[in-house]
């Protein structure tokens, strides 16, 4: 049986001068191919032979560069995130734009094919893949936040603190909201589920 060991991939994707995770073309192939399977059949069904067969590559190919299933679970999730932020405004200045954009974000991330797929069917998932210690995935929408939090803030918009830690606040009330979704949907509507999040956002972080 392979290896479905929940542990933290060893990021070789991951740039330590703080850029965005990159992968080259059979990289960004294999993990396109693993993200379609996820789709398909869940994260459990993965293996590394069977992608290895829909990626048209050796499973040598693959080891050499995740060391197991779960570890090629974690970095196609990754690649899910940035392919989302790519999408995003990465030079918000006010606290206005960066809760739209937080709301916005929150909307692609349950419409995303991936994400959609597990939140619906294996909710669980982000428990073994993310919220068990903060993963890649975090850490990018971290960045992100972090990033356009301190230029809300140079513009008087987003109350004073550190913009780490306002970031790993801000990213627990959406991450929540977003899997908790499902859950709550017979208790409270579409529409106000999205007014409550926006004033959730906004109230956090207006000075």
């Amino acid at each position: 049986m392979e290896d479905r060991q929940a542990f933290e991939s060893p990021l070789a994707h991951t740039d330590v001068s703080g850029a965005l995770p990159s992968w080259d073309a059979t990289d960004a192939h294999i993990l396109d191919r693993a993200a379609e399977l996820i789709i398909a059949r869940g994260t459990a069904a993965l293996t590394i032979a069977e992608l290895a067969r829909a990626a048209q590559v050796s499973r040598p190919t693959i080891y050499r560069r995740w060391s197991s299933a779960g570890d090629v679970v974690r970095a196609a999730l990754v690649r899910r995130t940035v392919l989302l932020i790519d999408r995003f405004d990465t030079e918000i200045t006010a606290r206005a734009d960066l809760v739209a954009e937080a709301l916005r974000f929150a909307d692609a991330f349950r419409e995303d094919a991936v994400f959609g797929a597990l939140l619906t069917r294996e909710p669980a998932a982000f428990t073994q893949y993310s919220l068990e210690r903060v993963g890649t995935s975090q850490r990018v929408l971290l960045r992100w936040l972090s990033n356009a939090i301190a230029r809300a803030q140079a513009g008087g918009t987003v109350r004073t603190g550190d913009p780490g830690d306002l970031s790993v606040m801000l990213l627990l009330i959406v991450q929540s909201a977003v899997l908790s979704h499902n859950a709550v949907s017979a208790l409270i509507g579409e529409t106000e589920w999205r007014t409550e999040l926006t004033h959730a956002i906004d109230g956090y972080l207006r000075p």
